[in-house]
């Protein structure tokens, strides 16, 4: 700083001068007019000139591109996080998350093979996408319809889990729903083939009455559902791909698209 301070104004102005040429960084031009005032200070002198943008255009400065001009407004944290792999990390986005959560799903055979301490991250999991979920007025949404495959359940009536392996379903097991005539259909595959058709009632934006009609046993024959077969949904997160939600039993249900265009 003493060196610094011996300079001439004179000095001074030529050695930002060479700076302008030799900088190729973004931020040129308020970089200059920060060491400006620096030197000023240091060196006492008044009033040294700054360096006009023509005169940046002349040093041959890069000028920084608009899409590089956006990306700086991104707030600290996350721009160093970034450049040196530290400080704050952005939170997963809803992809990410689904995507974790999926990742979790494998080797769970829908949730019968499923631990205790596997069950307990499925739901936080399930949670926090539940968190951010865009379509809160599931019934309203057209991505509701269609058919859906069972992915991972609680419900142990559905997986199962009191009956031997080979009387369990082992094949894929869809939903199907048509919110616009409050139907709604669950249909085994292999080895029962074993179906069920229900009317649905809203109680809220999300959430319906379920009230089942008819059991079909094998796909054939159909048996009457008893009066007390009921039960409610909630639809708890809703996208073009993935579906969750959760009954009134407390059971949690995550389900894939399959066909949009399926009805029961």
């Amino acid at each position: 700083v003493g060196t610094c301070c011996r300079k001439s104004s004179t000095e001074t102005l030529n050695h930002l001068r060479n700076s302008a040429r030799q900088m190729s960084v973004c931020g040129v031009k308020s970089g200059l007019r920060l060491q400006a005032d620096t030197w000023a200070r240091c060196s006492g002198a008044r009033g040294i000139p700054r360096l006009p943008a023509a005169a940046l255009r002349r040093s041959g400065a890069p000028q920084i591109p608009l899409r590089s001009r956006r990306a700086s407004t991104q707030p600290p944290q996350a721009l160093f996080g970034r450049l040196f792999g530290g400080g704050m990390t952005a939170a997963p986005n809803v992809e990410e998350q689904k995507e974790k959560l999926l990742q979790k799903l494998v080797g769970l055979g829908r949730g019968v093979n499923a631990s205790d301490a596997e069950r307990r991250e499925v739901n936080q999991l399930a949670k926090q996408l539940e968190s951010r979920n865009p379509n809160k007025k599931a019934l309203a949404s057209p991505l509701l319809a269609g058919k859906w495959e069972l992915l991972y359940t609680t419900s142990d009536s559905i997986l199962g889990t009191s009956r031997p392996s080979f009387l369990r379903p082992n094949g894929p097991i869809h939903q199907f729903l048509d919110p616009e005539n409050l139907k709604a259909a669950n249909k085994e595959s292999w080895p029962f083939f074993n179906q069920v058709y229900a009317d649905l009632t809203p109680e809220s934006d999300s959430r319906v009455a379920v009230q089942f009609k008819q059991f079909r046993i094998l796909g054939l024959l159909p048996i009457t559902a008893p009066e007390g077969a009921k039960g409610k949904l909630d639809t708890t997160f809703l996208d073009e791909e993935l579906r969750i939600s959760r009954g009134d039993k407390g059971n949690l249900f995550i389900l894939r698209q399959v066909d949009p265009k399926a009805r029961p």
